[in-house]
């Protein structure tokens, strides 16, 4: 599958996003900012990434978080995953929240976030007075 890349001005010196390894399911995101921000706990920020995207009809791009900037810093994707539809043309952001004990700072050109991109289909919502018996039935949370 081929995505349409456009690098953003804020972007035109760093790496575009690429596969750390041949199994890799993400490509990693880069922050796209000036100089340093400091996240503090219980601190939230859209981070640019400094790229476009054009996906084909059917697929998205779902930003999700690192586990090592997860467990280590108590910093993840605040929406994980972020849905990237393949109508929108703006900047990718990474939606950050320090979850943890301490300020986390983001250089410019960190890794903040990894992007997966996947096939999705559109589904025909049909009304009906009753739903089909399972094991679990309305069961919640746990069940």
């Amino acid at each position: 599958m081929k995505v349409g890349l456009k690098r953003l001005a804020n972007g035109h010196d760093l790496a575009l996003p690429h596969y750390a390894t041949a199994g890799a399911a993400g490509l990693d995101l880069l922050a796209a900012i000036d100089g340093e921000i400091e996240l503090l706990p219980g601190q939230r920020a859209a981070i640019p990434c400094g790229i476009a995207i054009e996906l084909p009809h059917g697929v998205e791009a779902q930003v999700r978080p690192r586990s090592g900037l997860a467990l280590n810093y108590g910093v993840t994707v605040l929406n994980a995953p972020g849905t990237i539809d393949s109508d929108y043309r703006g900047e990718i952001k990474a939606i950050l929240i320090n979850h943890g004990d301490a300020p986390f700072k983001i250089a410019r050109g960190a890794k903040i976030s990894q992007m997966v991109i996947a096939r999705h289909e559109q589904a025909e919502l049909v009304e009906s007075e009753a739903l089909s018996d399972s094991v679990r039935g309305a069961g919640g949370f746990g069940s």
